[in-house]
Parts: C-alpha cells; sequence; structure tokens
C-alpha cells in the first residue's frame, strides 16, 4: 500500500459533522489529497495548501457560508 495517512480534520459545514482525511500516495499525479465524510475531495501536487483546503472545508468562515446564498439570491432575481 503506497497511501499514508497525513491528518484528520474534525468540523462541521452545512449543519453537519464531517472529516476530513488527509493522504499521500505516490502512485498518482496529484498525491497530496483530502477525502470529506461529506463526498468532496480535493488533490494537490504539493502539501502547499493542503491542511489549509481540509480545515477551511471543516470550518468554513462567514464568506464561505454567504457565498451558496448570494449565488441563490442572484438566480432567483435574474428569474423574476
Amino acid at each position: 500500500m503506497n497511501q499514508l495517512w497525513i491528518g484528520t480534520y474534525h468540523g462541521r459545514h452545512d449543519g453537519t459533522q464531517v472529516t476530513v482525511t488527509a493522504t499521500r500516495d505516490d502512485t498518482l499525479l496529484e498525491p497530496y489529497a483530502w477525502t470529506c465524510t461529506c463526498g468532496a475531495t480535493r488533490s494537490f501536487a504539493v502539501d502547499h495548501g493542503l491542511a489549509r483546503s481540509a480545515w477551511r472545508h471543516t470550518h468554513p468562515t462567514l464568506v464561505d457560508r454567504l457565498r451558496p446564498w448570494v449565488a441563490r439570491l442572484r438566480r432567483t432575481r435574474r428569474t423574476r
């Protein structure tokens, strides 16, 4: 097995408790990746940004939480 565990991040988003597992797999083109229990994944060529991205997915900022709401609001106004 070539996959190594790097870290685990616990948090919540969209009102759901989630866990993100960060791993490294040398057999892949982008060996650094994280996978969330919500189904989201993200991969990186280098480890820079891996921890920050995983942390932000489990602990979204106010701007991150408002972004989908603003997008829905804009779509609703365009259809009127």
